[in-house]
């Protein structure tokens, strides 16, 4: 059975379905979500803090569905986290707002102050970056063998495909993943061969340098 804020948050969503959030007003909420105003006021505190609640119910949501992602086999981690990123944003336009920083008319804007802690750390990124990083960070904890440098370009792609779609993808995102494996795969590439020495300065038989 839902918490009394679970539903709070439930019925803040179904009335901004039914209108723009400067339309939304807190009596409606208790009525929808069958408490009283005040218990309304009590878990929130204003409007402005019923807004940053639900922005930060997505981000964890976002958040957790990155952390299913990345128990897929570890050669399709950041690739399982850009197809993640691209369906949430599509799904949701308040996680798309949060990844992009573009907040459609009619969207709760973010309430910055501190709130109940949760995936993001107790509060909103102040800005898409810091998602990506936060995003980024865990996918490198969870596969050394992706670099940060991998994981980012994989996330990047990915936005870029929430930005401006690619025609016809919708369903399976199958031309998007095409290109985040292709990225992925050349920044493998060049990784790899920085490492095994094949970029860079050469070097004499005896280890210098040439002059």
């Amino acid at each position: 059975m839902p918490t009394a804020r679970q539903a709070l948050l439930d019925a803040a969503l179904r009335a901004l379905d039914d209108g723009p959030w400067c339309t939304v007003r807190m009596i409606d909420v208790a009525t929808l979500a069958g408490v009283s105003r005040q218990t309304l006021y009590n878990e929130f505190g204003t409007k402005g803090g019923l807004a940053g609640a639900l922005l930060r119910r997505a981000a964890d949501g976002y958040l957790a569905g990155v952390d299913r992602a990345l128990t897929a086999p570890a050669p399709d981690r950041p690739a399982a986290v850009a197809l993640w990123t691209m369906r949430a944003a599509r799904q949701d336009p308040l996680v798309k707002a949060l990844l992009t920083g573009h907040w459609a008319e009619g969207l709760p804007r973010p309430d910055r102050r501190p709130g109940p802690r949760g995936r993001t750390g107790g509060r909103l990124p102040s800005a898409p970056g810091e998602l990506l990083a936060l995003v980024r960070d865990r996918m490198a904890a969870v596969s050394p063998e992706a670099t940060a440098g991998r994981c980012e370009i994989a996330l990047r792609l990915a936005l870029s495909c929430v930005i401006v779609p690619v025609p016809g993808d919708d369903a399976t995102d199958s031309r998007a993943l095409h290109l985040v494996r292709e990225a992925s795969r050349e920044v493998s590439r060049t990784a790899g061969a920085g490492r095994t020495g094949l970029s860079g300065p050469s070097r004499t038989a005896g280890g210098r340098s040439p002059r």
